[in-house]
């Protein structure tokens, strides 16, 4: 049992402590949202694109062999997007904030928390994996998201939004190269000169610090202990239904455990911070978004380090 806690405190306190390097930089005035703003647009465009790239052509996972993975996440992703649906349609009264609360529910934070975790569970063969696993599910997840968004929005002009983000969706860095990589391992192409592998490994090597310390100086404690009750029905779905549903699907699935891990770390991370920024786009309550994103990028850490030191013990990660 100390064996497990070890191992879960060890994968989820750099995470933590990253978070708290930047709130507390943050809050002392070392860094301001000028900087916060820079550097998160260094991420999203250049770090992360280059490490998921990298870490997709470099290794040596079995495309075929994930498959049970992937289909595990799309089982995991429908269900608590339909059950979200359903919850909503009955319980949540105002029309902007059912399509709301359905995407704080089945979306989470993958490009950032659940890389990093998994990266640090499982070395390079977990970001390799999870950045896979990453690739097929962040499109699900923002077909998804428009879906829900533009028929809870009270905006009349959704349709055109819709588009708009669509188009976004096809024109994401992060998209674009994993879908670049996908195809760069299909034709089973050599790795480009050292140079350039170097110069990109260099810019994947700032991507998690870089874009964990952002997330922890954007944090708002008043927003997070400012919970309305739709917000704590939807951060209750993605900080307990949602692993629960993970961890169900990886037993029926029979998942080995590298796979199995990352399942849970992909669907038990925080909601994502694309989120809040769909819901604003698309006439959602941003508001809410914001409280269900400030109160999930904490207490979902501590859900991870317990769930994945129970699953340890029982010998399923």
């Amino acid at each position: 049992m100390l064996q497990a806690v070890s191992f879960a405190f060890m994968i989820v306190f750099p995470n933590l402590a990253l978070m708290g390097l930047g709130f507390y930089m943050q809050k002392s005035g070392k860094i301001n949202t000028t900087f916060i703003d820079t550097a998160s647009n260094i991420v999203f465009n250049f770090g992360l694109p280059c490490l998921l790239f990298f870490s997709v052509i470099k290794s040596e996972v079995n495309f075929a062999e994930q498959s049970t993975l992937i289909l595990a996440g799309f089982i995991t992703t429908f269900v608590l997007f339909f059950g979200a649906e359903t919850y909503a349609k009955f319980f949540v009264p105002a029309v902007r904030d059912k399509g709301v609360f359905v995407q704080g529910v089945f979306r989470s934070n993958m490009a950032i928390i659940s890389l990093s975790v998994a990266t640090n569970a499982y070395g390079a063969v977990g970001t390799s994996v999870g950045a896979i696993y990453m690739g097929i599910i962040t499109i699900l997840y923002n077909i998804l998201s428009v879906i829900t968004l533009s028929r809870t929005s009270q905006n009349t002009n959704f349709k055109s939004q819709s588009i708009d983000i669509i188009k976004k969706i096809f024109t994401n860095p992060l998209i674009i190269a994993l879908v670049s990589a996908f195809v760069y391992k299909g034709l089973e192409l050599p790795l480009p000169p050292k140079p350039i592998t170097k110069t990109g490994e260099l810019m994947a090597n700032i991507a998690l610090p870089l874009a964990l310390i952002c997330a922890g100086a954007t944090l708002d404690l008043k927003s997070m202990f400012g919970l309305s009750g739709v917000s704590m029905q939807a951060s209750i779905g993605r900080v307990i239904v949602a692993p629960l549903v993970a961890v169900l699907a990886g037993v029926l699935l029979q998942l080995p455990p590298v796979q199995f891990g990352v399942l849970f770390v992909m669907v038990a991370s925080p909601a994502a911070a694309a989120s809040y920024v769909m819901a604003k786009a698309m006439g959602g309550n941003d508001v809410l978004a914001a409280n269900i994103l400030a109160f999930t990028t904490v207490v979902s850490m501590i859900g991870l380090a317990v769930g994945m030191a129970w699953l340890r013990v029982a010998g399923l990660v």
